[in-house]
This record gives C-alpha cells, structure tokens and sequence, in this order.
C-alpha cells in the first residue's frame, strides 16, 4: 500500500489552497541566476580548458565549471514546464548561449511531459523512469553504465542529423526514438501534431554545425585533440552530476502499472539538509521533488518557501510529511533496501 493511499482524507486540493499565491515566475530572478552561473561555468570552463593536465588549478576549475555548468543545464527542466510564450525570451537565450553549445536543445527534453501524466508515469511510456527499486540490483549498475557513453551518442546523433532530413519517416523515427533525454531506452515520443517542427529542425541544425565545429578546428589543427577528452571529461562529470541527482527523485518501486497523482507522490522524494550542498547537487530547489510532482507550476525559486508552508499546516501524517528524509544517503539506503527486498521476494517466489 503506498503511503497516498493510507491518508484518504489528504487532497492535492487542500495542499494547493496553502502554495496557491506562489505559481508567479518572477524573470529578473531567472534572467539573474542563469547569467551569473553561465559566467562562471564559462569562465572557469576555459580556464579548465587552457590549464596544466592534473594541475591543482585545473580541477578546481574543473569542479566549479562542472557544478556551474550543471546549474544552467537543469534551467531545461523549468523550460519545460513553460507554457505558451511564457518567459520566450528566456527560453531562446538559454538555447542560444547554452542549449546549442552544450548539444542540449530545450525540445529533447519535451518526453518529460510524459514523466507528470499519471497515465505515463513509471510505465515503458516514462523515459525517465526505472524500476531500480524493484530489483534486482543490477538495474542501478545499468543505470549508472549510462554516463561514460551518453556525450560520445549525443555528439554523434548531431553529427548525423543531416541525414535525419533523407525522408519524412526516417525523420519520425529520429525525433521518436533518438531525439529526447532519457534514462528508459524503450520510451517513444509520441510528437504532438502541434509540434513545432520546423523550429526543432532549425535548432537540430545548429546543434549539428557546433558539432562538427569541434571536431574540425581540432581537425585543422587550432587545437589539439586533447581538447576533445578534455570537452568529454567534463560533459561526463556534469552528466554524472545530473544522474547523482536522479537516483534519488523517486523511489523506482513501480513495475510499468499506471499510478495516480498522488501515489507519484508518494514514490518521489524530499530531501532536507544544509543549504549549501542540496542546492550543489540539487540545483534550483530540484530537491523538493515530491513538491515538484504535486505542482510541477510552481517555478523553482518559490518551492522552498512551498515546503516550509505545507509542512506547518498539513497534519503531520500526511503522505507530503512521508516524502521527507533527511540527506542524499538515507534515500540511497532505502533504494538499496527496496532493491534487494525486491528481490528476495521474487527469488522466493520463484523457488515455491
């Protein structure tokens, strides 16, 4: 029994009726925050970049263009959640100055849609869901297998996008199967008719012209090819950050069954701890989860002040208070526990 489904008398209603005046995004400080981490992941990205292999300066700037660059990568997450013309301006400025350099166009994280309908959620139809928590253990090897060769597929699937455009079902077949970020290798798009295509193609193209562009000033010779690992060790440490952060969004315990909102709820997750390194590894308040799932509307600069508000006024056993846990390493705990449990219960099972 999920903890949503012990507290009938909780309502996603009442809980909205607490945060209903924070679903205001405010630009200034959007346009603000991504500015100033851009800066500094740039600025220290190059650094990084001219520095002395193994060199005292470059890891510290390794680590801080890794953790900056990283903040400014998880603004894809609240582009997504915009609606309409909602912050456009913000929008292109993040594809141009980020999205298109880092080959991490806003439009191939538009499968995270799927990942808030109750209908999609935790299924084959959830790309960035796993059931790791499920058993058996293996699964979160796999999941962690992932990162050393998602820069070398991403630089590759851009490099390849002209060929995309050949005919109309291989490009459908490319924006369906190889055109979103995802953990579930099986998901499908499923591109609304609405989709702007001719934009995504635009951008595609774009991405496809920065990738080249590295290799060929490598290939004529501006510079060396150690660039390239260099560019690579960094994308891969800014992608391990992202993955660090997911292994504890959600509990994983669901097998491919559909689930109500609030038992999504009840398999995300809160986590609490100081400031500082939450907000590291957990940029723009990712660490409210379970919130975000509730109200994936509420922009990111308002859901610490969300969480203070529905932990003072919902009862205490409430399946938001069950969400809580105190540090990165209690969730990771539970989802080892959940795991092997998992499996222990099929291998009996198997056995009888």
């Amino acid at each position: 029994m999920s903890i949503a489904s012990s507290s009938p008398s909780f309502s996603i209603r009442q809980a909205r009726d607490l945060v209903d005046d924070l679903f205001v995004h405010r630009p200034v400080i959007y346009w603000t925050d991504f500015l100033l981490s851009l800066t500094v992941g740039y600025a220290f990205a190059g650094i990084y970049l001219r520095s002395t292999p193994f060199s005292a300066r470059q890891i510290v700037c390794f680590t801080v263009a890794g953790f900056a660059l990283f903040r400014v990568a998880s603004y894809i997450h609240e582009i997504t959640h915009m609606c309409g013309r909602q912050l456009l301006g913000f929008r292109v400025a993040w594809n141009v100055l980020f999205g298109i350099p880092a080959l991490m166009p806003s439009f191939f994280y538009e499968n995270h849609i799927d990942h808030h309908n109750s209908s999609h959620y935790g299924t084959i139809r959830d790309g960035e869901y796993l059931p790791m928590g499920a058993g058996p253990l293996y699964r979160i090897l796999l999941f962690w297998a992932q990162v050393p060769f998602l820069p070398i597929y991403i630089v590759l699937r851009f490099l390849l996008s002209p060929i995309t455009f050949l005919s109309p079902a291989l490009r459908n077949w490319t924006l369906e199967h190889a055109s979103s970020f995802v953990i579930n290798f099986r998901h499908r798009l499923m591109v609304p008719k609405s989709a702007p295509r001719r934009v995504w193609a635009t951008v595609e193209l774009a991405c496809c012209l920065r990738a080249w562009a590295m290799l060929g000033v490598v290939a004529l010779g501006y510079f060396p090819w150690t660039r390239l690992v260099s560019l690579y060790c960094l994308a891969t440490f800014i992608l391990g950050l992202n993955y660090v952060r997911n292994l504890t969004a959600h509990h994983y315990r669901n097998t491919g069954a559909a689930m109500s909102h609030l038992d999504q709820l009840s398999d995300s997750v809160t986590i609490t701890g100081h400031w500082f390194w939450t907000e590291l590894f957990f940029p723009l308040a990712l660490r409210y989860h379970a919130l975000h799932h509730m109200f994936p509307s509420i922009p990111y600069h308002e859901l610490a002040r969300a969480h203070r508000r529905l932990i003072a006024k919902l009862p205490e056993d409430s399946p938001y208070h069950q969400t809580v846990y105190p540090g990165y390493w209690s969730v990771v705990r539970q989802l080892l526990r959940d795991a092997r449990r998992s499996n222990e219960k099929q291998n009996t099972v198997a056995s009888a």
